[in-house]
């Protein structure tokens, strides 16, 4: 009877340690992993204050190395000057596009003023020596009456029909006259030359509109002249805020909160542009995780979702987690010579393939879990 009940009991301890130990997959292939940031230099110089040591803790804004920001600064100021240079151009051509254009849409109406009067003092001109034309025949005509008179009353004077007063009238009748048409005639010489100078004076007007005809081409080039002050302005300024992000450079920020490790910079070194300086290895939530490779054949079951037990031999604690991805490829594909099969004589072996396993929010509190530390992870296939 107690033989029958031992049986009976080892049979049923059986079928519960079978169901234990076929509910889960573990294996002690198995490490944390985590983000490894390079920190590196972004410009060159003497490092001339170090502000932390290998495995201190940092916030993400720290200031982890100084570089001599002596030569920046004075990049800095001189790209301020040369852009305040290049601002006060920009706005000084800026003001001569509408002083321009004003300038020249009065000189263009002064122009078309200046060819209307001179073509109306043409024709005054003509008008003044038509009427000089015409004193000189009036003049002319008098006087060869004039002069025709003093002829009639030399004849009657000399036969005495005629008082000598008669005759020294038709004298001074006949210089009047020649003197008259001497007047006229340069009355009319001056109109002429009057007509010479207002056509003259037309030519300049007519010259005078064709350059300021010019003026929407000056505005044109004084408005380029403007947008490429404005252009060499915005080089300018590019340059400053380069010159000004070069300056901010000479301050190596750490970019997130973590741990400083394999620190290579040293007090007083020149560094030079991409050069590595420490490693930070942060340490917060979703920054580390737990690479598991498991052999091929325990993947039958496992898929991403899947509860999982973390052992920690650091620690000695168990943490929750669950199971995020399986690779794409196994751990071989990855190394740096990958098996080929084809060649030789082929051995079937059981692959790896690695098991992203990530920890439940709230389990790495106090940063005691650091990449690198082995671990056995306990995947529940079967609840």
């Amino acid at each position: 009877m107690f033989l029958i009940l031992a049986v009976i009991l080892l049979l049923i301890a059986a079928v519960f340690l079978w169901r234990y130990f076929t509910s889960y997959e573990s294996t002690d292939d198995a490490q944390i992993d985590g983000h490894v940031n390079s920190i590196s230099a972004r410009v060159s110089g003497h490092v001339n204050k170090l502000n932390v040591q290998d495995n201190q803790y940092v916030e993400a804004g720290t200031v982890l190395v100084e570089i001599d920001p002596t030569d920046y600064q004075v990049a800095v100021d001189r790209a301020q000057a040369d852009y305040n240079d290049a601002k006060a151009t920009a706005d000084a051509a800026s003001v001569n596009v509408p002083v321009t254009s004003v300038s020249t849409e009065s000189q263009l109406s002064s122009a078309d003023a200046d060819v209307v009067n001179a073509q109306a003092g043409i024709k005054a001109a003509r008008q003044q020596l038509e009427a000089a034309k015409a004193n000189l025949q009036q003049a002319d005509a008098n006087n060869v009456k004039a002069q025709n008179d003093l002829g009639r009353y030399k004849q009657l004077v000399d036969k005495q029909e005629i008082s000598q007063q008669q005759f020294d009238q038709a004298v001074a009748a006949a210089r009047a006259g020649e003197a008259t048409v001497q007047a006229a005639r340069a009355t009319a010489d001056a109109a002429a030359a009057q007509v010479v100078q207002a056509q003259g004076k037309l030519a300049q007007a007519e010259a005078n509109q064709r350059s300021a005809a010019t003026g929407p081409n000056q505005i044109a080039i004084t408005r380029s002249k403007a947008q490429s002050a404005l252009a060499a302005a915005a080089r300018k300024r590019a340059d400053l805020e380069q010159a000004k992000i070069n300056l901010s450079y000479t301050k190596v920020i750490a970019p997130v909160a973590g741990i400083v490790s394999n620190r290579t910079v040293e007090l007083g070194e020149n560094v030079q542009p991409g050069q590595s300086l420490m490693n930070l290895i942060p340490l917060e939530g979703n920054d580390i995780w737990v690479t598991a490779n498991f052999k091929e054949t325990q993947l039958r079951d496992m898929k991403a979702g899947q509860k999982t037990t973390i052992y920690v031999d650091a620690t000695g604690k168990k943490y929750k987690a669950k199971v995020d991805s399986i690779a794409g490829a196994s751990g071989a594909r990855f190394s740096l010579l990958p098996p080929e099969n084809a060649t030789g004589n082929y051995v079937k072996i059981v692959q790896r393939i690695p098991v992203k396993i990530v920890f439940e929010p709230g389990e790495t509190k106090g940063h005691e879990l650091r990449p690198g530390m082995s671990v056995e992870p306990k995947v529940w296939i079967r609840e």
